[in-house]
């Protein structure tokens, strides 16, 4: 199974309630009718706050637009107060989850075992973890490929089989003005296939970039990653109806090698 060509949004805490709910008309209206999107050649994802997630699945509701989550429980129910469990999650519609983003691991003191165990909860339940890899210092891409390749071991030991989505994301890059350039990106994002390609069970499985990207990235890196993951240069609709221009190109070149 091949993997798809995939644009996300994570939404982080940009936005207030009404805010979001407005954002998500706005989106419907765009991205929504896609042509892309509308075939599936283009897997689209938005990540809102836990709070935004029920209005987010009402207005896709009619859309091929996936729903997502910021943080996951690394356990299914009990005495957790605060958390919410992935398999809440998964009863009310969402697909995906956000694993061990930087901002959870430095803020939230997020170790390998919590990313690795959150993981795990989301896999049997049903839920592709978006796993937030990238390495906090900028150095040698061949140093960086390596040490996310042994963060994503890390992530699913002992989890389930299922697909993952696999979202490099070098720490020194996020918030940034500009992403990482394009070849230390392709370095590691292939670095990364290549690892994800030898696991069993992986099928599908996708490695996109994160860390300020925006417009004009997935064409400059000419087919080393599966899509992006955005940030705040999605908040304007627009701006992500022009990377799905690019996913929607990206794909149809892809579907030409393939005939």
């Amino acid at each position: 199974m091949h993997a798809p060509v995939s644009v996300g949004v994570s939404l982080k805490m940009y936005f207030g309630h009404a805010e979001a709910r407005r954002w998500f008309e706005r989106v419907a209206a765009r991205a929504a009718r896609h042509p892309a999107v509308e075939s599936g050649a283009v897997e689209c994802f938005v990540v809102p706050t836990y709070l935004q997630v029920l209005p987010a699945l009402e207005a896709f509701a009619r859309t091929r637009i996936l729903v997502g989550a910021q943080d996951v429980g690394t356990e299914d129910r009990g005495a957790y107060t605060g958390e919410v469990s992935a398999a809440e999650l998964a009863e009310v519609g969402v697909r995906l989850a956000e694993v061990g983003h930087a901002e959870r691991r430095r803020l939230f003191a997020e170790t390998e075992p919590v990313v690795a165990a959150k993981t795990a909860a989301a896999l049997r339940n049903g839920i592709t973890p978006v796993l937030c890899l990238g390495e906090t210092e900028r150095t040698d891409a061949t140093d960086a490929a390596g040490e996310v390749v042994r963060q994503l071991h890390a992530a699913l030991a002992g989890a389930s089989g299922g697909r993952v989505i696999v979202a490099y994301e070098p720490v020194w890059a996020i918030g940034a003005a500009e992403p990482a350039p394009v070849p230390h990106i392709a370095v590691v994002a292939r670095a990364l296939r290549r690892a994800v390609d030898a696991l069993d069970g992986r099928e599908g499985s996708s490695v996109v970039y994160g860390g300020s990207a925006g417009p004009g990235l997935l064409t400059s890196l000419d087919g080393a990653v599966d899509g992006v993951f955005l940030g705040r240069f999605a908040h304007d609709p627009d701006a992500l109806a022009s990377v799905l221009d690019e996913a929607a190109a990206l794909a149809a070149a892809r579907e030409a090698v393939r005939a």
